[in-house]
């Protein structure tokens, strides 16, 4: 029996769904590869279509089963649509070679050419490695990037830290000036700052190509190229690079779910039909998005994806991936208006098995290439085995993100009257989380920093933000805000997973929300950029929650938190708004209500010691007033148990270390 119905006995009903998974990713396997080969053997399309340069020329490859005819166009040939076509070979390929060490050359502008359906249209090559968009015509075109030009790599021996702290992060929006930030700039100016704030995973978003820069890197176009809006492909390296020496880790925010329908900037349609890439029809069409759908039972499809996550990790030395959709790929409906209350919503025919056999190939291929790579799973479905070995008949992510928190805390925070908030229900929703799989925890990504939606601190601070926020300063509301701020992430870090990720920014509390420049806003980059002199002014309260936000993870990650899966709950008490945890060493006490202080509350502890306060969201430094002595407390016995006797005011939480006394 595999491990997955012994951590959840109640999917017992549904054994003959999990025999059906393991049985589609066994022949799936036998069907793609020969005898003696491995998935990374298999992955290498990249090794072999798209441009490169050898010794005496050029060979240009394609995949284009349904093409009557492809030729290659460009600089190279004055953009003679003809003169230079491709000679077909088997399994639907095609190649061209060009004799001369320069016949292409790095930079030169190249397109394809495919007769089709008794027409002929201009594509960007499958493989293209730069795309780039012509600021005149504003249509697409390929460059040639010469594969003999290596990146000197100075990242050996790079080993990241354990536990996962990530920044998620956009490069274009991260620098302050109203324009499209560049990778350097971001590896130059960015990545000390995160470092400093003590994240040691970097998680970056639209990096693949996508025509369309609003669209926030989730509609891509062309996914063997990285995007050409923040610079060429070496800065890109320079950024992984700059990184790794830093001991950060770097993660792609990986787009497999879906593609954009365009026929000249994407795949769509590339050698003359849907169905090379997407299903026909219907099912080919993302009905939320406007987007086409991957066949993920094509063996060419397969190919080409499978191939591309291959490609990022070795060319680009990225350490895993965060894969975005994977609720719409789960499902044939995309999971749309389904609540997943009941398990047999994940076994049905409404579950795209050939989603979830690529998924589990995926997996599987990416710890082969690098063994210590790190995935996450985008799914808010919650699909039993997500987060479980291949083996034990998961799919075989690391971890997947806790998409309910953030929604819990919306909710929570438009209440405006804090006495309406179950913080025992909190605690509920923070322990929601499958036997044996890891989560990653967190108050809002970027989901909740776009417009139509608010921050955190902007839910709970709104206009005051833009009045009251010098240190001088107090406010009911701004006051409110800092220490719910504070208090949420502290929660959220403490008890919600067993790795957290924040936004860009909105550990200092970033106001305000992203928009990207678009004709609704008279194309304005005001709203997309992250105005770091918030946080760095002094005069502002901003520096306040960044300084907590960067004590706060020291110290759960210098005292190995995440080694215990699960917080004990060591007292909840309802009424008044009072909870408190033991995880890892340390003891979290929360005081949620909005007036009411607690005197000497007893917090039971698992065994007499003392107790060395750590942290407190009240400190003056954090912008708190300062009633927490960060002195060490010795545990008292009444009734035969152990017990800390804490002061804990209103709104307010304390972290403290346990050191046990022996007999």
């Amino acid at each position: 029996m595999y491990r997955i119905l012994e951590l959840n006995p109640q999917l017992e009903p549904f054994k003959g769904d999990i025999d059906l998974r393991m049985d589609l990713y066994r022949s799936t396997k036998e069907r793609l590869l020969s005898e003696g080969q491995t998935l990374c053997d298999f992955a290498n399309a990249h090794q072999f279509y798209g441009f490169h340069h050898v010794e005496g020329g050029w060979y240009y490859r394609e995949w284009a089963p349904s093409a009557h005819q492809l030729y290659l166009e460009g600089d190279f040939n004055d953009w003679n649509q003809t003169s230079h076509p491709l000679k077909k070979l088997e399994g639907g390929s095609w190649e061209l070679f060009l004799p001369g060490d320069d016949a292409l050359w790095e930079g030169c502008r190249v397109k394809a050419v495919v007769d089709a359906n008794l027409s002929r249209t201009e594509h960007i090559p499958l493989y293209a490695r730069r795309v780039v968009q012509d600021k005149k015509t504003l249509s697409f075109h390929a460059e040639v990037v010469d594969d003999q030009k290596k990146f000197r790599w100075g990242d050996k021996g790079f080993k990241p830290e354990k536990d996962v702290y990530i920044y998620e992060a956009h490069v274009g929006m991260a620098q302050e000036e109203g324009r499209i930030g560049t990778y350097r700039e971001f590896a130059d100016q960015t990545l000390p700052r995160i470092k400093e704030a003590g994240y040691n995973t970097v998680q970056l978003m639209a990096i693949m190509e996508h025509p369309y820069y609003g669209s926030f890197g989730y509609q891509v176009s062309n996914f063997y190229a990285a995007s050409s809006w923040f610079g060429k492909p070496q800065d890109l390296k320079y950024l992984v690079n700059k990184a790794h020496k830093m001991g950060i880790r770097v993660l792609l925010d990986l787009v497999h779910s879906h593609a954009v329908k365009n026929t000249a900037e994407g795949i769509n349609m590339f050698d003359g039909t849907v169905h090379q890439f997407f299903h026909d029809g219907a099912k080919g069409e993302h009905p939320a998005w406007g987007t086409k759908c991957f066949n993920y039972a094509s063996g060419g499809v397969l190919h080409f994806l499978l191939s591309n996550l291959k490609f990022w990790l070795e060319e680009y030395h990225f350490d895993g991936f965060r894969f975005d959709g994977i609720t719409s790929m789960l499902y044939h409906d995309h999971g749309l208006g389904s609540d997943f209350n009941d398990n047999s919503k994940y076994f049905s025919l409404n579950t795209h098995t050939e989603a979830i056999t690529y998924l589990q190939l995926a997996n599987e291929l990416i710890r082969q290439v690098k063994p210590d790579a790190l995935t996450i799973a985008e799914d808010m479905s919650g699909m039993p085995g997500m987060c479980l070995p291949i083996g034990e008949g998961g799919i075989g992510f690391d971890y997947r993100l806790g998409m309910g928190l953030p929604d819990m805390w919306v909710k929570a925070a438009k209440m405006t009257d804090d006495l309406q908030w179950d913080i025992e229900r909190m605690w509920g929703d923070m322990c929601l989380r499958r036997p044996g799989e890891k989560t990653v925890a967190y108050v809002e990504s970027h989901d909740q920093a776009l417009v139509g939606d608010k921050t955190m601190i902007f839910r709970l601070a709104d206009a005051a933000m833009y009045t009251d926020m010098n240190r001088d300063c107090h406010n009911l509301i701004i006051d409110r805000a800092i220490a719910l701020h504070k208090m949420i992430r502290l929660f959220t870090l403490g008890g919600g997973g067993e790795g957290y990720l924040n936004f860009m920014g909105n550990e200092f509390g970033h106001p305000e929300w992203i928009d990207f420049p678009r004709e609704g806003n008279g194309w304005s980059f005001h709203y997309c950029r992250r105005q770091w002199s918030l946080r760095d002014n002094g005069l502002l309260k901003y520096g306040w929650l960044a300084d907590f936000d960067r004590d706060m993870i020291a110290v759960t990650k210098e005292n190995g938190m995440f080694r215990q899966q699960m917080g004990d709950l060591m007292l909840s008490k309802r009424p008044e708004k009072m909870l408190a945890f033991y995880r890892g060493g340390l003891l979290f006490a929360f005081n949620f209500h909005p007036s009411n202080s607690l005197e000497s509350v007893l917090i039971p502890v698992h065994q007499p010691g003392e107790y060395k306060v750590l942290l407190s969201t009240d400190d003056e430094k954090y912008g708190g007033w300062g009633q927490i002595q960060h002195m060490t407390y010795s545990t008292k016995m009444f009734d035969g148990k152990h017990y800390l006797e804490l002061y804990l005011p209103a709104r307010t939480a304390v972290v403290l270390k346990e050191k046990i006394i022996l007999p």
